[in-house]
């Protein structure tokens, strides 16, 4: 299956298939209703719609959220179209924090409580809220278009929605507090589906899976296991080489 192309960046409108739903509204949240849309999206990021409406938990991850406990977080996945056609939005997290330091990961974080419900919309205005507060994006930009099943990781309690969501209108991003972010950068989808970038990493701890070697970065763990899901389920996935394997120091 080849990358898709790039196309029109279409200009988001008013109406959606959601209804929207009242904005926390304190200083420094997302200060704008927020609400799930799938019209008007590029032609490009059907497949992934297509696949996102009916995918379920187990096709995701093997670590599901337990029945009671773990943190409510949410993670922005966002699709935007740069020079090199589609792309991803990540992120360098900094090396002196005390959970995934050093890892490149999707924007977001833990839910405050006045990102409401996180059975609800919480997990919304979370990830809006953190993927402002780590890279400065403008979240009026932002279109959501789906979330993802609840996910978990272990070795942080988190129990992780990722959320979707269409950059129609990009703004400059860059690292808003350096003791949490090192830098953030934007991946193309095709770099991503190129095999010569896909590899398999080996944890002291025997955990092995998918990775993606990109901008100078080893994208692996709760986030590439997401990418490496979502460019299947698209069906966008290239066959690469599982046994290309690269360990991953103990401090990793």
């Amino acid at each position: 299956m080849t990358c898709p192309s790039p196309g029109p960046r279409p200009v988001a409108d008013a109406h959606g298939r959601a209804g929207p739903v009242p904005s926390p509204g304190r200083p420094g949240t997302v200060p704008f209703e927020v609400e799930i849309r799938s019209d008007d999206l590029p032609g490009w990021l059907m497949p992934v719609l297509s696949a996102v409406t009916t995918v379920q938990p187990e096709q995701l991850s093997r670590f599901l959220p337990p029945e009671t406990g773990g943190r409510p977080s949410a993670v922005l996945i966002l699709f935007g179209e740069g020079a090199h056609g589609p792309e991803l939005l990540l992120m360098e997290r900094s090396t002196s924090l005390r959970t995934h330091a050093g890892q490149p990961s999707f924007p977001g974080g833990a839910l405050d409580p006045e990102d409401g419900d996180p059975n609800g919309d919480g997990p919304l205005y979370a990830a809006l809220r953190e993927a402002e507060e780590e890279t400065g994006l403008d979240p009026a930009g932002v279109q959501i278009f789906a979330t993802l099943p609840a996910l978990y990781i272990p070795v942080s309690g988190f129990v992780v929605t990722p959320v979707l969501g269409w950059w129609h209108r990009p703004t400059p991003v860059s690292p808003v507090d350096p003791a949490e972010t090192a830098r953030v950068f934007t991946v193309p989808v095709s770099a991503l589906t190129d095999p010569a970038n896909r590899v398999t990493v080996v944890h002291p701890s025997g955990y092995r899976g998918p990775a993606f070697t990109v901008d100078s970065a080893l994208v692996w763990g709760f986030t590439a296991g997401l990418i490496d899901r979502l460019l299947h389920l698209a069906g966008w996935e290239l066959p690469w080489d599982r046994g290309n394997l690269v360990p991953l120091g103990r401090q990793a």
